[in-house]
């Protein structure tokens, strides 16, 4: 049967979704992205039309693995057997990627048959890491100060710190006003206030999906980071996720940032399943422990 392609997050769903649900840790953004892009139309993450894809390995079969794409970030992959990958490679719709992430595995799949098709480099951008929360263990003592939710007051604030953490984190910067506002709407990011009630970090989650959220946002200026803040701030939205009724509270990480990693495992966050996001180049094909040599 092969991959489906399709520019409606309804189709998408219709077909996909069983099999999203079924690893709802793994697939939690495929699903809140989804469900962004129904309620806020397909512009929610910038002008170019989203794609989506599926793969049956036969006909009548059941889905063994999908792709969604909102430019300009490059296409999330989910769990997929090897084969999968490398024909989604072969067959990928529109214009050339620009790299992939997601599954660890799918995404060395998928990049090293791309560099074999077109000749293009890849390297790692970024290793990930996806966490699911056991028992929460906040620090004790808790850094000085209190959280609270974010308001519209706040709007100004939230779109700087947003723009300053996708900005070190290398992502692209449209549409961080849409999120800050559909983050206020929803009562969705908290602060960290000092005992005189300054701002001093933020944290945000997703909506629930599939018994799921996904704690996001997190961000500290560096000049109050080493503080314990990010570490209240965290404890305070995952305290939230859990009071919604969600079975499964995440995180997904870089594992170039030992200290975040480390903070995380100390409040009860366990690893679940590596990711990867690759980028694609000019050039000759290069492997960066993405795939076989």
């Amino acid at each position: 049967m092969g991959w489906t392609f399709s520019s409606d997050p309804d189709d998408f769903l219709r077909a996909a979704e069983p099999f999203l649900h079924r690893r709802p840790v793994e697939n939690s953004i495929h699903l809140t992205v989804s469900a962004k892009l129904r309620r806020r139309g397909l512009t929610a993450y910038g002008p170019t039309p989203p794609a989506f894809g599926w793969w049956r390995p036969a006909e009548g079969g059941s889905v063994e693995a999908a792709f969604l794409h909102t430019p300009p970030l490059p296409p999330l992959l989910t769990r997929a057997p090897a084969a999968a990958a490398r024909e989604l490679a072969e067959q990928w719709p529109g214009r050339p990627p620009g790299g992939a992430r997601g599954d660890h595995e799918a995404v060395a799949a998928f990049a090293a048959a791309w560099t074999a098709r077109t000749g293009q480099r890849h390297h790692v951008a970024v290793r990930t890491r996806i966490h699911a929360l056991g028992e929460l263990t906040p620090r004790r003592p808790g850094p000085p100060g209190r959280h609270r939710v974010a308001d519209s007051a706040d709007r100004a604030l939230l779109l700087r710190w947003e723009q300053a953490a996708r900005a070190e984190l290398g992502d692209p910067l449209s549409g961080a006003a849409d999120a800050v506002d559909d983050a206020i709407v929803g009562g969705l990011r908290t602060l960290w206030l000092t005992p005189d009630g300054t701002p001093v970090a933020m944290a945000g989650r997703t909506t629930e999906a599939a018994g799921s959220i996904r704690v996001v946002g997190v961000y500290t200026p560096p000049e109050h980071r080493g503080k314990g803040y990010a570490g209240g701030v965290v404890t305070a939205v995952s305290q939230a996720a859990l009071a919604t009724g969600a079975r499964h509270v995440l995180l997904v990480t870089d594992l170039a940032n030992p200290v975040s990693n480390g903070l995380y495992h100390r409040l009860g966050y366990r690893p679940v399943r590596d990711g990867l996001h690759v980028a694609f180049t000019p050039g000759g094909a290069r492997h960066d422990g993405t795939g076989p040599a």
